[in-house]
């Protein structure tokens, strides 16, 4: 089964264009595949809040004849990928192929969250950032290495920046946040129960919570600001590749909006920043 046949990347690439009814559908299916390939269709109507008819057309959508047919479809889209790498990724691809497929998987989920972006939370982060006395991004297992960039990142705005990868850290520092100080979660899925927790932490004093995750996830909850990414990724199944580029991209953007913020009067010190590695560096080839 090559990409363009694979039913769980056509419902991914076609979000977009779908109606209310559909996308529901659809976020549903995405959400579980496994689950919906065992679902009935009056389970799945309930999980999606739509009618039984709605899901019988949504199936119609995509080719299929009813939804029995849609479920062995998706069925056959679950086992053609390569299960801990990539659902992009089947076992008989080889240097031709498999790279392509990453690449143009990873852009169509960069140009889907492009077109997604939640502009009015992206605007408030800024605000949030702009103001902080103090900036904490806490993120676990794969988010932590996007935790550490967005330091890296921020850090160069004037205002001190900490991230560490210790559960019990976070809620440390969690509970002595006060006015000012800014927690800034990071989480694709938004179910991890130690980052739950500690967000709930903070929220118990006077900082703000900032989180990165999908939408109505516990973490979305905790948080008084969330910027919803719908990234189509199974983290629990396959090694987080497209949610953590998009997550980076997001902070790209967050940090260009800081420094728009802060205006012609922070380039001098970025500039300085820049200019202190340059000695760092082994001089170049001629060209």
């Amino acid at each position: 089964m090559n990409q363009e046949n694979n039913l769980l990347t056509q419902l991914s690439a076609a979000l977009p264009d779908l109606n209310k009814s559909e996308a529901k559908v659809a976020n549903a299916i995405l959400e579980d595949p496994e689950a919906a390939t065992r679902s009935s269709i009056a389970v799945l109507a309930t999980a999606a809040g739509v009618s039984e008819p709605s899901v019988n057309r949504f199936c119609k959508r995509f080719g299929a004849t009813g939804f029995p047919d849609f479920k062995l479809r998706l069925a056959r889209s679950l086992v053609s990928g390569v299960r801990y790498i990539s659902r992009a990724v089947e076992l008989d691809d080889d240097i031709n192929t498999y790279p392509r497929k990453l690449f143009d998987n990873t852009i169509t989920a960069l140009m889907l969250a492009r077109d997604q972006l939640p502009l009015a939370a992206i605007e408030r982060a800024v605000d949030y950032l702009a103001q902080a006395r103090h900036i904490y991004f806490f993120g676990l297992g794969t988010s932590a290495a996007v935790a550490q960039d967005a330091e890296h990142k921020f850090f160069r705005f004037k205002v001190p920046v900490t991230t560490c990868t210790d559960p019990l850290m976070h809620r440390m520092l969690a509970a002595g946040g006060g006015v000012g100080d800014v927690f800034f979660f990071i989480s694709h899925t938004g179910r991890t129960a130690s980052l739950v927790e500690t967000a709930e932490l903070a929220r118990t004093t006077e900082a703000t919570v900032v989180s990165l995750t999908s939408a109505d996830s516990p973490l979305a909850d905790a948080s008084h600001l969330s910027i919803n990414l719908s990234v189509t990724e199974n983290t629990e199944e396959y090694l987080p590749m497209t949610s953590r580029i998009v997550q980076l991209a997001v902070l790209d953007v967050l940090a260009t909006g800081m420094t728009l913020r802060r205006g012609e009067s922070i380039l001098p010190h970025l500039a300085r920043i820049k200019d202190s590695v340059k000695s760092t560096r082994l001089p170049s080839g001629d060209p």
